[in-house]
């Protein structure tokens, strides 16, 4: 394959700043102004979309994308199949990072937290408010097993519609929520001539410890 040299792809930074003031604290509550910023942002098209990186059975690390689906004060919560690879690696290895990328505002937030398992009962209620095809996705997808073909999927997914065409379709206990509780927030806000703002928000003790990073 043919060298392909793309270091003269660069951009100036200059849509906004960050001070430490502005956080004050609190970054939940920063995060949900920020957060609100991208999901009124129409250059962004999933605010809610993530990178989750969890320690595999391999030892190696690994990103992928999933959705957020809600978050308060105790943290950031997604949804996935407890078997699913991710499954897997987030019982072997609690500790995971979780990034916002928002390149329409120039923004990242970078978190590292200790992961959970939300209730049953919280799993069960944002299961039934999924669409159906979603809930019966959830039945007919064994997440990160290997499959002969994509035909074996759609044939399963149309059994099962016929199978559940009267009949209300139960969370499968394999599927679930999990809350990823905080220890460091790092908000990152890009600035012109590579010098940006980082403000690292730490959890010592049940406060944030905040302080200015060097870009």
């Amino acid at each position: 394959m043919e060298n392909k040299d793309i270091g003269h792809l660069r951009k100036s930074y200059d849509k906004s700043k960050l001070n430490l003031t502005d956080i004050n604290f609190q970054p939940m509550e920063f995060f949900k102004l920020w957060f609100d910023d991208a999901l009124n942002n129409k250059k962004i098209e999933e605010a809610n979309a993530m990178t989750l990186t969890t320690l595999g059975l391999d030892n190696y690390p690994k990103g992928r994308v999933v959705l957020l689906k809600s978050f308060t004060k105790e943290g950031f919560i997604f949804y996935t199949n407890y078997k699913s690879e991710k499954g897997v690696s987030i019982a072997y290895h609690s500790k995971v990072g979780l990034s916002f990328f928002w390149p329409a505002l120039e923004r990242q937030v970078i978190i590292k937290g200790e992961i959970d398992k939300i209730s049953p009962e919280d799993s069960d209620n944002y299961f039934s408010s999924r669409p159906r095809g979603s809930q019966i996705g959830a039945l007919v997808s064994e997440q990160s097993k290997v499959i002969k073909s994509r035909e074996i999927l759609e044939k399963k997914m149309d059994m099962m519609k016929k199978k559940y065409v009267r009949k209300d379709i139960k969370r499968p206990t394999n599927w679930g929520g999990y809350v990823v509780r905080p220890k460091s927030i790092e908000f990152w806000q890009g600035r012109p001539n590579r010098l940006h703002d980082r403000v690292l928000c730490t959890l010592i003790k049940n406060s944030w410890d905040i302080k200015r990073l060097a870009p």
